[in-house]
């Protein structure tokens, strides 16, 4: 098989993770940095140039596009899909999930647990959003925001009411959200690979943060899922059509509440916490995704001529 790891550089963890993983499983793997591909369409010829090249013929690709360029990222998913080859991340799925609003309404719609959230186009009134999401202390984030940052803590309610209005007034665009103070600055990472748990940790802030983050500070650990937890987790993957996915969680009285859904999960600290070879078990859904594809176009075409 051959595959295409659409990433910046090669040398990040989680890209030479499974770079490796596919290589010990006998596959050729090429690491292409997706923003040096020039995308051509015309009349049913989608192909891509990288750097004066025309890229081979690839069986899948996968997607580790960062968030800054998500809209160009995507684009190149899409062409890949035009030229009929498998994603383990959907162009529409990734789009989709880094739209933090449009994450929460469909995880609400399709049933799934979520702290209290509410969104409004610039309200006049701020203490009327501070009382729609429960009330002080409560979370105010960007939606723009990635790894912990445009996420605040307002304790109090001047406070809250100020940094609502300050981001009104940028015309920033924010969701402010219950605080769930029993899972006490923790929260719970499912790494989702076609449909099924690989791994877990348990994420818990740095003393002085509440943002349980890998990349600002926070400690990981192995955690073993509840039953709740892990079908919550499949559920989430499932509705946002991601083959891969990292779903965070908050532990509170009434189940888990979902956070976030990552398109592009960091394998470094979950492997770390948990010494599972989560490169491998991406490699593997690739060839039985493939495997399941070939099976219903060999189906199709004996159809076809019977």
């Amino acid at each position: 098989m051959k595959i295409a790891i659409l990433s910046r550089r090669g040398s990040i963890y989680s890209t030479s993770r499974i770079k490796q993983a596919g290589l010990e499983r006998g596959h050729y793997v090429r690491v292409i940095d997706h923003m040096h591909c020039n995308l051509i369409m015309e009349q049913g010829q989608p192909q891509i140039m990288y750097h004066g090249n025309l890229l081979p013929r690839f069986d899948a690709i996968v997607p580790r596009i960062g968030s800054s360029v998500t809209y160009y990222g995507a684009a190149v998913i899409r062409q890949f899909e035009m030229m009929n080859i498998f994603s383990a991340v959907p162009s529409a799925s990734l789009l989709k999930s880094r739209d933090k609003l449009q994450s929460l309404q469909e995880l609400s719609k399709a049933g799934l647990g979520l702290p209290k959230t509410v969104f409004t186009n610039f309200s006049k009134s701020a203490e009327e959003v501070v009382r729609l999401a429960g009330g002080v202390p409560l979370i105010i984030k960007l939606l723009e925001g990635t790894q912990g940052l445009g996420v605040i803590l307002a304790e109090k309610k001047s406070a809250a009411v100020s940094v609502i209005e300050a981001f009104y007034g940028l015309q920033a665009k924010v969701i402010v959200q219950e605080f769930i103070e029993e899972a006490k600055g923790s929260d719970v990472r499912a790494f989702v690979v076609g449909g099924s748990i690989v791994a877990a940790m348990k994420r818990t802030a740095a003393e002085g943060e509440f943002r349980s983050n890998f990349h600002r500070g926070g400690s990981c650990e192995e955690v073993q899922l509840t039953e709740p937890e892990k079908k919550a987790a499949i559920l989430a993957a499932r509705t946002m059509g991601l083959g891969i996915a990292g779903v965070d969680m908050l532990r509170s009285k009434r189940g888990p509440l979902i956070l976030e859904i990552n398109s592009s999960p960091g394998l470094e600290g979950i492997e770390g916490a948990t010494k599972k070879d989560i490169g491998s078990s991406i490699i593997k859904y690739l060839e039985h995704s493939l495997s399941l594809r070939n099976t219903r176009i060999n189906w199709k075409n004996y159809e076809g001529g019977s």
